[in-house]
């Protein structure tokens, strides 16, 4: 972790680099099991089994978008349940989450590269200099906006709050 995020990073997730395989209706390719569990043992990330928490004790939590609650996915997390807590979410959930502000921030500094990413391997070392050069200041103003946050979800109860 450089200076620019020491301290922050646990914060938002202990992995700076995420691997993640989307389930795309009418997606022309797709990446089987077999492949990112391959990828996860390189990383150091899982042993036999697709288990990337050793204790069967993480907790998933994800929104309820479609692609999220389809009967693929919940069918894919029943058969795994004895491997991590998926956590529900409640319908009108506000996103509280601020990890996604970071996604947003390391959007928008990939698509402002003069040159773009043009496969897996660019992207993922786009993203991984991006997630390095996130300066303190952003993380740190994201910590002290959740009380305000969570003050205006309150006032909404629970409805939409610009968040």
């Amino acid at each position: 972790m450089t200076e620019a995020n020491e301290g922050y990073g646990d914060a938002f997730g202990r992995i700076g680099v995420q691997l993640t395989a989307q389930m795309n209706q009418g997606a022309t390719k797709s990446v089987s099991s077999t492949t990112v569990q391959r990828r996860l043992l390189r990383m150091g990330l899982c042993s036999r089994g697709l288990v990337i928490f050793p204790q069967n004790d993480g907790i998933y939590q994800q929104d309820n978008a479609r692609c999220h609650t389809a009967r693929s996915v919940c069918t894919w997390f029943e058969e795994h349940q004895d491997e991590f807590t998926v956590l529900p979410c409640p319908a009108n959930s506000p996103d509280l989450n601020p990890i996604e502000n970071l996604w947003d921030h390391l959007d928008r500094v990939v698509r402002a590269m003069d040159t773009q990413p043009h496969n897996l391997a660019q992207l993922a070392t786009a993203l991984e200099s991006a997630w390095l050069n996130i300066p303190v200041n952003t993380f740190r103003n994201l910590i002290d906006s959740l009380p305000a946050r969570l003050a205006e979800v309150r006032s909404a109860k629970g409805g939409y709050s610009g968040f």
